[in-house]
């Protein structure tokens, strides 16, 4: 937990990890040039005085996740929004993580 995604253009890296009822000031993200740690809280909803469970299958309490990535980023411009209980994390790749175009010269 978290289940996530991880799509790629040409410039960046785009995490999409799936975080419903967890309050955005109760995530923490942090980051190397090559993995990012996807950490927080889902608080146990209060249920009222009595009330027992038949079933209980949502997650609840603190999580963290470790994620290698398929290439270097540059962790100093990396952005995060939330939305909708989906976390989306944009990681710019690093200079040198991009495609370069060789020029072929000829004799």
């Amino acid at each position: 937990y978290p289940a996530f995604n991880i799509t790629e253009s040409e410039d960046n890296l785009y995490l999409r990890a799936e975080l419903p009822g967890v309050d955005p000031k109760h995530i923490d993200i942090s980051a190397t040039s090559n993995s990012i740690t996807i950490r927080g809280e889902r608080k146990v909803e209060a249920v009222g005085e009595g009330v027992n469970y038949h079933q209980r299958e949502r997650e609840y309490g603190t999580f963290r996740r470790i994620i290698d990535l398929p290439s270097d980023i540059n962790a100093d411009k990396i952005t995060a929004t939330y939305k909708n209980g989906i976390l989306t994390v944009v990681l710019p790749k690093a200079e040198e993580a991009k495609p370069r175009q060789i020029e072929i010269k000829t004799s």
